[in-house]
């Protein structure tokens, strides 16, 4: 087999074909996706969830991950944000004719070891190859699938006025990491994304016997665009204390130098929860004993209003109107 990826391999012929065997089902197989139908039969029950994203991060291997461990992070936290056990995802490559076969083989081994993690499998999938030039190495696409017990019931819709707000940790990790490998850019001690899965944690907060009303991942226009999308959508006021919002300083730093908010930069391995007062401490103890939210903390609180808003208490002591990001603060950080 050649050591890029030809135009050939996408051609549904012998090399596709050869591709699919010998590099992908190699990494990935199991009992479902070996089927090699054109749909996976999954047996399911209850209630579902089912997602599906596009990975095009720049560039594709970048300090604490890479495209592959996005992709499946990016996906199963999308169905753990519902309460959903995820199950099952696809997964699709559009790749540019010239990619090193042993770029995407790596991939490919860092998909596998995010999946064991997260407990979930591929189970169907699809490869285009185009021309160079006519996509930037490697875009993934994929789908999930997660069962939601019949007992939860979180929505955006469900935030109520005296819950309080909690971040399960530092936040602007992913898109700081991005930026500085994609520029360049060197400080005293490496930035590494927080990309991570995080069905566990969810599964963490749920057994501790506490309401959960909402849950979101802030990724694309970060932790101030994911909460005033959570106030549109139940029509409360958030206010939120600047002092509690964890930033590592290496981020903060590399914000203040690139005139960056740090409330705007992406994260793709943090999630913010919305509970009802007397359960919020029982729900952070649960979440420190899990690592991806062992930093978790309450950082604020839901009002009534008629006027859904986020509002940040400073560390001076004022308050200050946080608005929905506009435009695209880092492209291609996801």
């Amino acid at each position: 087999m050649s050591d890029t990826i030809l135009l050939a391999h996408g051609s549904g012929g012998k090399l596709a074909h050869r591709l699919i065997e010998e590099t992908i089902l190699s990494s990935l197989s199991n009992p479902v996706l070996a089927c090699m139908d054109d749909s996976a039969v999954l047996e399911l029950n209850g209630r579902l969830a089912f997602t599906t994203d596009s990975y095009v991060v720049n560039p594709i291997f970048f300090p604490g991950g890479d495209i592959g461990r996005l992709a499946v992070c990016g996906t199963t936290n999308d169905l753990a944000m519902s309460g959903a056990t995820p199950l099952y995802l696809s997964l699709a490559f559009i790749i540019e004719e010239g990619f090193a076969l042993s770029d995407l083989k790596r991939v490919l081994a860092s998909i596998r070891d995010t999946a064991r993690e997260a407990s979930v499998q591929i189970v169907t999938g699809d490869t285009k190859v185009v021309n160079r030039g006519n996509v930037d190495k490697l875009y993934i696409n994929t789908a999930g699938i997660g069962k939601i017990p019949s007992e939860v019931n979180i929505s955006g819709a469900n935030i109520a006025p005296g819950d309080k707000v909690i971040l399960s940790g530092s936040i602007g990790d992913h898109g700081i990491a991005i930026m500085s490998k994609r520029e360049g850019l060197h400080f005293s001690t490496e930035l590494e994304s927080d990309c991570a899965p995080l069905d566990r944690l969810v599964a963490d907060m749920l057994s501790a016997g506490a309401r959960i009303h909402a849950l979101r991942d802030p990724t694309r226009g970060g932790l101030a665009t994911t909460l005033n999308e959570l106030s549109d959508q139940s029509g409360v006021k958030i206010i939120v204390e600047e002092e509690k919002i964890p930033v590592r300083d290496e981020v903060l730093g590399a914000c203040e130098m690139l005139g960056f908010d740090p409330l705007y930069v992406a994260n793709e391995g943090k999630l913010v929860a919305f509970v009802p007062a007397s359960d919020a401490d029982r729900v952070v103890e649960a979440m420190r004993r899990n690592e991806y939210g062992a930093d978790a903390a309450i950082i604020g609180q839901v009002q009534q209003t008629d006027t859904p808003c986020v509002v940040m208490k400073t560390v001076l002591g004022a308050s200050r109107l946080i608005d929905m990001l506009v435009g695209d603060l880092l492209p291609r950080i996801c």
